[in-house]
């Protein structure tokens, strides 16, 4: 078991945004949502020291964050803030959360912007520092090898290839920034030794902060193990400092889950074209063309095929499902060997069985809808519980909102509904009843009976209206046109 403090406090410049920087997101989490929960796992539930995140920079908005993910997983009910009012740099902000550490744990120092360390990486480092229960551990040091290293701290050691000390760039010599191994700031410290080390801390270097790295030192010279380890991915150590890295490490994301699910067999049109914002859980031989966004929690069983741009949320699709193209799917349950759309918008408590037909511009709301039924075009149906074999023809709405509450209506098996059919609701359907195209139904149709409300069909003699031509209204000639008209006086032939 660890401490782990995660350093949350920047404000992000450079995102130019009212938004504290760690919870922008990143497949439709926040930043230190992902790290929050990469910590929590990493601790596990019999841990009773739960995360400290050390917040600064819109702390009432990264709380507020932390209340309300706690409302939707418990997990995070362990995690708990410290506050620094001023960001004095990285030292003086773990210096913030020293109240809350079990001196008998190590600590592990994580980031609010990045996002992407794994559990696996973080489990490493944590047998590297050897902690042992009462004792100080060795400190363990997450570096990176990088072919660009500008704006890192580098990692310098020894002619043995001990680490010595970190230096920040702007500190460093020509020499020193030579080196390709630089401080990814994930590390965990041993926690007596660490009280100790961020009173000693000075701000004298170049941006007049109280650095966390300045520490690397002090343990050198109290004789502490200093030891290294690398992520197996270097996304793992990138941390978010504008949109544009953002955008970067998004794709990169997305495209390690692309390809996790072209592992587990499924094809994609184009791995850099889809969007996983949650967890996306297939079957065999699933097929995902291109622009589709996944949300939330969604499972695609085997044979289901999701056409070009449709969005999915929450929600559990059978097995040969056609989802065509421009579909919207949300907190739905969809049998199997269904088609949904294209253009077809299913809403939270739709629940289709096997074989069930929504067609493009069709939505369905809280409704049950039993096997080979179909609605397969410009239809609305809503609080509703339809049976088997119905067949619910183009325009039909179900009126199920009186302005005030919502009601129900229920369609036995084998109905067939004409087209543009109203059905105020509360009002039920017998089984193998038809309703006329263009009825309004306002009481309860019997069943096997052909029920219709519309007016009667009445035929007259009729002329259609012919278009009166307008005659051209002639033109006031105007006093120039007139003396232009006429002819020169005999006086002035002749005259030179």
């Amino acid at each position: 078991s660890m401490n782990i403090v995660i350093l949350a406090a920047g404000q992000g410049k450079r995102m130019k945004s009212a938004l504290p920087k760690v919870l922008q997101t990143l497949a439709g989490k926040p930043l230190l949502q992902h790290v929050l929960s990469t910590a929590l796992a990493l601790q596990g539930k019999a841990s009773k020291n739960g995360p400290i995140v050390v917040v600064g920079h819109g702390a009432a908005e990264v709380k507020t964050f932390l209340a309300n993910i706690t409302k939707e997983d418990s997990a995070f009910s362990k995690v708990s803030t410290a506050l620094q009012a001023e960001q004095k740099g990285t030292g003086h902000a773990l210096l913030q959360a020293l109240s809350k550490l079990d001196v008998q744990e190590p600590t592990l120092v994580l980031y609010g912007d990045v996002p992407l360390t794994s559990k696996k990486t973080l489990s490493k480092l944590e047998k590297l520092a050897d902690g042992v229960r009462g004792k100080d551990c060795a400190l363990a040091l997450l570096t990176q090898n990088l072919a660009n290293p500008t704006g890192y701290g580098r990692i310098v050691r020894d002619a043995e290839g001990s680490v010595q000390e970190i230096v920040e760039e702007k500190d460093a010599t020509l020499a020193q920034k030579a080196i390709k191994e630089i401080n990814t700031g994930i590390m965990v410290l041993p926690t007596n030794s660490l009280k100790k080390w961020l009173k000693a801390l000075r701000s004298s270097n170049a941006q007049g902060e109280y650095y966390l790295t300045d520490v690397i030192a002090m343990a050198v010279k109290d004789g502490v193990p200093i030891r290294t380890a690398q992520a197996d991915h270097e996304f793992e150590t990138v941390g978010v400092n504008s949109r544009d890295q953002l955008a970067a490490l998004e794709r990169v994301h997305q495209l390690n889950i692309a390809n996790q699910l072209m592992d587990a067999g499924v094809s994609l049109a184009d791995p850099a074209r889809i969007d996983v914002r949650g967890t996306l859980e297939c079957g065999t031989d699933v097929f995902i063309d291109v622009g589709c966004v996944f949300e939330g929690a969604v499972t695609l069983a085997s044979g289901t095929k999701v056409g070009p741009y449709c969005v999915i949320r929450n929600s559990v699709i059978g097995k040969e499902v056609a989802v065509q193209a421009y579909s919207h799917i949300d907190g739905a349950k969809v049998g199997n060997q269904s088609v949904i759309g294209p253009y077809a918008r299913l809403r939270p408590g739709a629940d289709l069985a096997n074989d069930v037909h929504i067609g493009n511009f069709v939505e369905v709301k809280n409704s049950k809808i039993a096997s080979n039924s179909k609605a397969n075009h410009l239809a609305y149906v809503g609080d509703s519980i339809v049976g088997s074999r119905v067949n619910i023809g183009a325009g039909t709405i179900t009126c199920n909102y009186d302005g005030v509450n919502k009601h129900k209506t229920i369609i036995e098996d084998d109905v067939f509904i004409g087209s543009d059919t109203q059905l105020v609701a509360p009002v039920r359907v017998g089984r193998g009843a038809t309703l006329g195209a263009g009825t309004t139904l306002t009481k309860d149709a019997p069943a096997n009976q052909l029920t219709i409300s519309r007016a009667k069909q009445v035929s007259l003699p009729w002329k259609r209206p012919v278009k009166v031509e307008k005659k051209p209204v002639a033109k006031k000639a105007t006093v120039k046109k007139v003396l232009a008209k006429k002819p020169a006086s005999k006086s002035s032939k002749g005259k030179k």
